[in-house]
């Protein structure tokens, strides 16, 4: 089963590892170990928040997600993207821009970084609306009770989170924007440029997230309609539930790539700060990447999330520290060591409170069996 997930993963590493030798000797080799362990930790809340929408999708879908959706991840978001920022940010055509990564590395680490109030006001909105919409719907489980009651009952208020996302974003701009931290050290107004990056974000999930969930909520009034389909089926009538479950899987799909967008923002700006070498950045993120992915993957299939219930409680806390922290870094820098950390302790807090409620469970299955077996033998006498 490890070897059957992790397998890509392991030969991807191998390659890559060998290619950063080839061309930068064993301190190429280094930075890309570092950026590999660094994409994995910022980005484990990402793969536990992945693997809870995964597990809707049938096996086809999720060799997709492996496949097309790792070329999207590792050459679109890790190579393609910072690429792109250049060439946006500095009004020049991608040829330009990939020259100037392999000649010029020094001006192309200062033109993404002068990017970086644009790319974390959508990260961060996106993501923000993410944390927002799991807390303020009622779920069965419930972590930190005290908090998520509460909550879920405001949560029945329409559009409470796109008005406290506009609130944030709105304090950001005013606050964190007009200071916003530049290459060099420097300090520049970037009002404007906030606003726009983060109103695309919201509007970007709202339209994602809208259709998946239109979508998904399509696919479960089928599912209830099950007998009516059956029906169909006899008389040979067309049935349009595998339809709809092509196109809820699809635009989960496309959900799923928009989010991984939104996480490796962070893990991209961040990997600057260990080498602004485009090729060995690519090889680190590419192959931690690879590991989020099959991480993912095997969540889903060793029903991880079943067993331990406040995972994604925790994994979407973390997801809301990532989008503060994003919103923060428009005018503070803050250590990506910091960034993991928060993500680690918050996902380990909520794997070892579902490991003791499991505890909690098992113990008193225990105790209710021991009485019903005093029971029977009472009754027997």
């Amino acid at each position: 089963m490890l070897l059957k997930t992790f397998g890509w993963s392991f030969a991807v590493t191998a390659l890559g590892l060998l290619a950063a030798v080839l061309y930068g000797g064993w301190a190429g080799f280094g930075i890309v170990a570092i950026l590999s362990i660094l994409e994995i930790s910022v980005s484990f809340d990402n793969a536990v928040v992945n693997a809870g929408i995964l597990k809707k999708m049938n096996a086809f879908w999720q060799k997709i997600f492996l496949t097309v959706g790792v070329l999207i991840a590792v050459f679109g978001m890790r190579l393609v993207f910072p690429v792109v920022i250049v060439a946006v940010s500095a009004r020049i055509g991608p040829v330009e821009a990939v020259q100037l990564a392999l000649d010029e590395q020094d001006k192309y680490q200062q033109l993404v970084t002068d990017a970086h109030p644009s790319i974390a006001a959508f990260g961060g909105m996106f993501l923000l609306m993410i944390f927002l919409d799991f807390v303020f719907e009622d779920r069965e489980f419930k972590w930190l009770a005290w908090l998520e009651r509460p909550l879920a009952k405001l949560g029945k208020i329409d559009m409470l989170s796109v008005c406290i996302a506009l609130i944030v974003l709105l304090v950001s701009a005013t606050t964190f924007a007009t200071h916003a931290h530049q290459y060099g050290g420097i300090h520049v107004d970037k009002a404007q440029t906030v606003l726009i990056a983060g109103i695309a974000g919201l509007i970007t999930y709202l339209v994602v997230g809208g259709l998946s969930g239109y979508f998904e909520n399509k696919l479960e009034e089928e599912e209830r309609e099950h007998e009516a389909e059956e029906a169909a089926r006899t008389s040979g009538t067309k049935v349009p539930a595998v339809v709809m479950a092509g196109k809820a899987a699809f635009f989960l799909f496309l959900y799923l790539e928009v989010l991984d967008a939104s996480f490796s923002f962070d893990g991209v700006i961040a990997a600057f700060a260990i080498t602004n070498d485009i090729v060995l950045m690519s090889l680190g993120l590419g192959i931690g990447a690879m590991y989020v992915r099959s991480l993912t993957v095997y969540l889903v299939r060793q029903g991880t999330l079943d067993d331990y219930v406040y995972l994604e409680h925790g994994a979407h806390y973390a997801i809301g520290a990532l989008a503060v922290i994003l919103l923060v870094t428009i005018q503070y820098e803050i250590h990506e060591v910091i960034t993991g950390l928060v993500g680690v302790v918050l996902i380990g807090w909520s794997f070892f409170s579902s490991v003791r409620r499991n505890r909690r469970l098992a113990a008193a299955g225990a105790r209710g069996a021991g009485s019903d077996e005093k029971t029977e033998v009472s009754s027997g006498v």
